[in-house]
Order: C-alpha cells, then structure tokens, then sequence
C-alpha cells in the first residue's frame, strides 16, 4: 500500500534537482577552452619531394617562425595554442617562450596581460618572466620552451 504523500512528492522534487545541479558541475573545469584556434600548419607530404628542402631550411633556421618580435607586446605575450606554447617580452627585446598547458588541470592558458600569463580554467596566472605561479591554484611554474630570435623573426629552437 504505497502512498503518494506530500513529503514524498517534495523528496523526489529535490532529488530531482540534485541530480540535474551535479550534471552541470560535471563538465566544470575540463581542460578544453572555446578560443578560436588558429589554422594549423602544412605539413609537407612525404608524396612531395620538393617540399623536403623548404623543410630543411627552416630547421637549418631553428625552426618554424612563430611570430614576428613586433607581434609580441612589451610586457606582454601571445598565445599560439596549436603549439601548445606562449611567448612573451617581459622587456624590450627580452622573448621568453613557455609551455602553454596550465600546470594544474592541463587546460591552455588562454591570454597575457597585466605581466601574467592567464588560464581560464581554474583562475591560475604565471609571470610572464619565468613562468612562475603568481597565483594558484596551479602549483608548479610553465615548462619553460627554447626559441630563438633572428632578426626579426621569433622561432621555437
């Protein structure tokens, strides 16, 4: 003898709710962002052999060109999220590169500015000097990247 009482219909009505408030905290702090990513690079078939020497520049060069040193701001930074790195000018002429994965849920950080290097995840900024937290809750530095600058070309080495 099963009765549909009012403590019955209020109990289901907030289990209900429960249910659907956990859903939507689910899918908090997933490690993806909505940035626009730019297009990726071409890579060169291994069917077009006159594509290998164009490749072997660019490495002779120290790599693909991220950027063009006016690209970056002074104290500032850009960053490239189908590298998965940030580069930044803490100082006029002074280029840093960093790892642009968020060393504390693995999201990409997304802008620079203010002197830190922002991931929207979660809120944590790194400085834009060394890479170091400034505020957490990321609990260890950016990897640092080595690039190269030649004239006024900025390359990952």
């Amino acid at each position: 003898m099963t009765e549909t009482t009012r403590r019955n219909v209020v109990l289901g009505a907030g289990g209900a709710g429960l249910a659907a408030i956990l859903t939507a905290c689910a899918s908090y702090g997933s490690p993806t962002t909505d940035a626009v990513a730019e297009p990726p690079a071409e890579e060169p078939s291994s069917e077009a052999p006159e594509k290998k020497p164009e490749k072997k520049k660019a490495a002779a060069g120290g790599g693909k060109a991220l950027a063009d040193t006016s690209d970056i701001p002074e104290g500032g930074g850009k960053v490239f999220e189908n590298e998965k790195v940030v580069v930044t000018q803490p100082t006029a002429g002074d280029f840093k590169a960093f790892s642009a994965v968020c060393t504390h849920a693995g999201c990409t950080v997304a802008t620079v500015s203010n002197n830190t290097i922002n991931c929207p995840c979660h809120g944590s900024k790194f400085s834009i000097e060394d890479g170091s937290v400034a505020d957490g809750p990321a609990g260890g530095p950016l990897e640092e990247k080595k690039i190269s600058v030649d004239g006024d070309k900025i390359r990952l080495a």
